[in-house]
């Protein structure tokens, strides 16, 4: 495999015995590198066959134009994502990542800053996330000059959230934490109470709203067990977590035309239950 391209110094076009193209990937793979070099196997970090009208076609000509230092700059955020994340991403983030922070610094550039509208719902459901976003502010700066709004943060701690969902879009995600949030609002003030964030039954309780928003969104069933004696247990012994469950199935159903399953009740209840309780 020989050099075709520099691209940059983590980023080159290769090309194959066979003269087929790919995108390789890998820290300092290009540096000091001009067309015809040989390419180094154990520098190779990621590799994406150039074919057209796929993923790596774009990425090619986005990595084109991209000025170096923010196309270095993605590729340090990618690499330390998948290592803080334990995640393998697929091309796809090198793609949307380096659009975002390409036009994210133009607008500082033109002294425009966008708010993210969901920032405080991902500073909270995505902490891994956010604190990664931020961290990626302090290696745009470090690698462009460029210090980006705070906001920015959870904008680019979307797209790791989105690179773990198997090439889920990203308005998936935000629906999904849209719905989580508005469960959360809606026993808050059934219950009027103050949720306590760190304790085990809140973290079970968002796990739970994570997965069945997720099931909401992909209009995915879930599978009913026809188990009336539990379901009569916790009509018994959760008469007012019920009442708040049955507020979320209408809310989901008139915004998001998904029944709620009665063993999704069920479980919704004993969680309400049990994070209203602990309180």
């Amino acid at each position: 495999m020989r050099v075709k391209k520099v691209f940059n110094n983590n980023v080159v076009l290769a090309e194959t015995k066979g003269q087929s193209e790919m995108i390789v990937m890998g820290k300092g793979i290009g540096f000091q590198k001009k067309s015809g070099d040989a390419i180094e196997e154990e520098f190779i970090e990621k590799k994406f066959v150039i074919q057209e009208d796929e993923p790596a076609e774009y990425l090619k000509a986005v990595y084109q134009t991209l000025p170096v230092e923010e196309s270095d700059a993605v590729f340090a955020i990618v690499v330390k994502a998948e290592q803080d994340l334990q995640q393998t991403f697929d091309s796809n983030v090198y793609l949307t990542l380096a659009d975002h922070i390409h036009y994210a610094i133009q607008r500082t550039a033109e002294g425009i800053n966008l708010k993210n509208p969901l920032a405080w719902e991902v500073r909270r459901f995505y902490r891994r996330e956010y604190e990664l976003g931020k961290e990626s502010l302090a290696i745009i700066e470090k690698y462009t000059g460029t210090a980006l709004d705070a906001d920015e943060a959870a904008s680019i701690a979307l797209h790791f959230v989105n690179a773990q969902k198997e090439g889920q879009l990203i308005e998936e995600t935000i629906k999904v934490t849209r719905i989580v949030q508005d469960i959360l609002n809606i026993v808050r003030l059934h219950f009027g109470i103050v949720f306590e964030e760190e304790s085990i039954s809140y973290n079970r309780f968002m796990t739970h709203l994570q997965y069945f928003s997720q099931r909401v969104v992909s209009k995915e069933t879930y599978p009913t067990s026809q188990d009336t004696f539990l379901l009569e247990q916790v009509k018994s012994n959760y008469p007012d977590a019920l009442k708040c469950t049955e507020k979320i199935a209408v809310y989901i159903s008139e915004s998001y035309q998904f029944q709620v399953s009665p063993d999704e009740k069920i479980y919704l209840t004993i969680h309400i239950h049990r994070v209203v309780n602990h309180i």
